[in-house]
């Protein structure tokens, strides 16, 4: 038996091994493996079996182990690892690491826990012997045999004070039997549901979500590849229509993906999915960033043997390997979140897609504000379009008011954190017991510091880009490299002291409700407050259960969170991800206000939003206050087509980087006119110029973008073209395929 191998040793090459008769039964494609390189023993995945080696057989080296009795990666994984490498241009060794865990990868072990019992029931009169000659074995046996089922052995050894002598004497004696239970290290409590009313019954479906499980259930049913773009308003219920799906798939004897593009959505969205189904005997494995070694080990083991079938966590979830594939949700599917932003620079929704295509399984898309990209796909065919246009029990959708803060700014002369209008309706919720949500897309306390009478700006020495004033801890810190120092009391360019902060961060906003509600218990959601392990999960949890008045966050909150009593919610900036050179600012800020919007309202009692914004008449907001998606859509693609951007073109991203930005320049310029030469009119190509953040830890960036009707064919060429320049060892050059941001 000839296997083919791709080595996790640090380069890009398929190797062939033959198989001992003594471990061909365990391996098979898919499998991880140890094989030898260069007198070392190096990790690797079996991607080929019965493989033709470039080799004589004899020469070929032995695979010396098998890391597991079942593949790390299924069928269908292997398949699109092929195909991720290819179109995101990726190493193969790149998409393997990014689809099997670290702790799979390395030396993490499944715990286990010792448990005794006894053998067969000790007779009194030999108990009575025993006392005499060993009293502690004596006692030992007694309590086992008071026990209706094994107990832990250092449970034994503490309740009784004895030691590990006594129960190997016991042992040998044949008369206490020990055995080694797995112990799975569970990513959140069982009992534990952030605060949320959890119940196995299903509510009863309104017509609208009646009729949209009967359409994807139909898909499923059909056994055939099928992508349906749920588009649900904020509140319509959404999240049932999961639920029924995941539940066919399950009745059925199939495995589900349910992924979320946050992690402070999974303890919400875990605590309704174990609510439904594990009273039903069905294990729901959490995945995502914060898990410990432990617990993703525990996870990836249960799914890859067939113990759990459903899966929920962030985008590299969708690499589970789930046995017997059907259906894979996308919730939130429109967010930038997905895209991976190091190599592999994948799509967690198209990956999704395509993971689902490869398994004749369907893939579920939803949004209240869903993507272009999706949306142009129902409109060519591709996918079929679900609708939930009403909210649950027929609630209101909130009132949107939209705040003119350019009045703002001369009622109050000078900068505001918080409108008039915004102050007056928070007082109200508050005297009301009602709770607030304020949202600003910028941690810190504010954007930068700034002299006036000098206009110094404190930059990065690292970055082209104004350091962010940490008002707690008096820092300004980079968010791009990390660097912090303490802020200057005086400007260091002219030594005045009005050197102040500008612009606004989730710290100035806390500060500002402090003072005009000193009596409200506030809590602050964003990088800087999450440090901590499960912080994200204790914090929505006692916003539940009402421990907390003003929940005060970056994009963490703003989307997919249900609170009945959140009937007011702010957005304090709504102007941050408008102003920035990029053709989906319009897309993003329509979509930021919809969703951050769709938490207010969703209990009993109406609820209200307010708007700050300096550009007021914007298209976006406009459509946002009006919840209109068509009519956003039909405006914004109408731009889209008249300058041929996605979803009407495919996009590549190209970005040189290097510590000589002369040299960068060169080499960039140097690219396109190969590329000129090699693809022809087959790409629009854009550049090279500088990158809007020219610098980052200190390196100079500079970007190409070619513009495509197929990436598939001008992907591989410009990777064959790469392969035939030498590159220096300063000169880092990426391709982002598809990218989500063009800064």
């Amino acid at each position: 038996m000839i296997v083919g191998v791709q080595p996790l040793a640090g380069f890009d090459k398929l190797l062939h091994y033959s198989v001992p008769e003594t471990l061909r039964a365990a391996l098979r494609a898919g499998s991880l493996v140890r094989v030898p390189i260069m007198n070392r023993s190096h990790l690797a995945l079996v991607l080929e079996t019965n493989a033709v080696p470039d080799v004589p057989v004899a020469k070929l080296k032995a695979v010396s182990a098998v890391l597991h009795d079942f593949p790390a990666l299924t069928p269908d994984l292997l398949e699109l690892a092929r195909w991720m490498s290819g179109y995101y241009a990726a190493r193969m060794e790149g998409v393997l690491e990014a689809m099997i865990p670290a702790a799979v990868r390395g030396e993490a072990q499944l715990k286990s826990e010792k448990y005794l019992s006894l053998v067969d029931p000790v007779a009194p009169e030999r108990l009575v012997a025993l006392r005499k000659k060993a009293p502690q074995q004596a006692r030992l046996l007694e309590f086992l045999q008071q026990q209706f089922r094994p107990v832990k052995k250092s449970l034994v050894l503490s309740r009784l004070d004895a030691t590990a002598a006594v129960v190997s004497a016991l042992l040998k004696r044949g008369l206490v039997r020990e055995e080694v239970r797995h112990v799975e290290r569970v990513a959140y409590p069982d009992n534990w549901t952030g605060g949320e009313v959890v119940t196995g019954l299903p509510p009863k479906l309104m017509d609208e979500q009646a009729a949209v499980v009967k359409s994807v259930g139909e898909s499923l049913t059909k056994g055939k590849f099928a992508v349906h773009l749920l588009h649900g308003v904020t509140g319509s219920g959404k999240t049932e229509v999961y639920l029924r799906a995941v539940e066919q798939v399950l009745a059925a004897g199939g495995s589900a993906i349910y992924l979320v593009p946050e992690v402070a959505l999974t303890p919400q969205t875990v605590a309704r999915l174990r609510g439904r189904f594990e009273s039903a005997g069905h294990q729901t494995v959490v995945w995502h960033s914060h898990l410990s070694e432990g617990e993703r080990l525990d996870g990836w083991t249960a799914l890859a043997t067939g113990k759990a079938r459903v899966v929920v966590g962030a985008r590299s979830a969708v690499f589970a390997p789930v046995r017997d594939l059907r259906l894979i949700v996308v919730d939130e599917e429109h967010e930038p979140a997905y895209k991976q932003d190091e190599t592999p620079r994948y799509h967690g929704r198209d990956v999704a897609v395509y993971r689902a295509k490869l398994a004749s399984a369907v893939c579920l898309l939803g949004s209240a504000t869903p993507s272009l990209e999706s949306f142009a796909n129902v409109r060519a065919g591709k996918y079929q379009l679900d609708l939930l246009l009403k909210r649950v029990d027929d609630k209101k959708l909130p009132d949107i008011h939209i705040v003119d803060m350019r009045i703002e700014v001369m009622r109050q002369r000078g900068l505001v954190t918080l409108s008039r209008v915004l102050v007056d309706h928070m007082h109200q919720r508050f005297a009301r017991k009602e709770q607030i949500i304020l949202f600003i897309n910028r941690r810190g306390y504010s954007s930068s510091m700034q002299c006036r009478k000098c206009g110094h700006v404190e930059e990065c020495p690292h970055c082209s880009v104004a350091m962010t004033y940490h008002r707690a801890d008096e820092t300004l810190k980079c968010h791009l490299c990390g660097h912090q120092r303490g802020a200057p009391a005086v400007c260091p360019s002219c030594a005045a002291p009005d050197i102040r902060w500008r612009g606004l961060g989730t710290q100035r906003v806390e500060e500002a409700v402090r003072r005009v509600l000193p009596r409200a218990r506030l809590e602050r959601m964003d990088t800087d407050t999450m440090a901590k392990k499960h912080r994200f999960r204790q914090i929505l949890g006692d916003f539940r259960a009402g421990k907390i008045d003003v929940l005060i966050g970056t994009q963490m909150i703003g989307k997919g969170l249900d609170f009945p009593n959140v009937t007011l919610v702010g957005l304090v900036d709504a102007d941050l991800s408008m102003h920035v050179p990029d053709f989906r600012a319009n897309e993003r800020t329509f979509q930021l206000i919809v969703q951050v919007a769709g938490r207010a309202g969703r209990g009993d009692r109406a609820g209200e939003v307010i708007v700050q914004t300096f550009t007021p008449k914007a298209d976006a907001i406009q459509f946002a206050k009006r919840s209109d998606f068509d009519g956003f859509a039909e405006a914004e693609l109408a731009v889209r087509k008249k300058f041929n951007y996605p979803p009407y073109r495919h996009l590549i991203h190209h970005l040189f980087r290097g510590p000589n930005p002369e040299k960068i320049r060169f080499f960039a310029e140097h690219w396109v006119k190969q590329v000129e030469k090699t693809l022809g009119g087959a790409v629009e190509i854009r550049g090279p110029v500088p990158s809007p953040i020219e610098k980052v830890k200190d390196e100079y960036r500079f970007q190409i973008w070619y513009f495509c009707a197929r990436a598939t064919k001008v992907v591989p060429e410009l990777v064959k073209l790469q392969a035939t320049v030498k590159w220096p060892a300063d000169v880092t050059q990426v391709l982002d395929v598809d990218p989500m941001s063009l800064m």
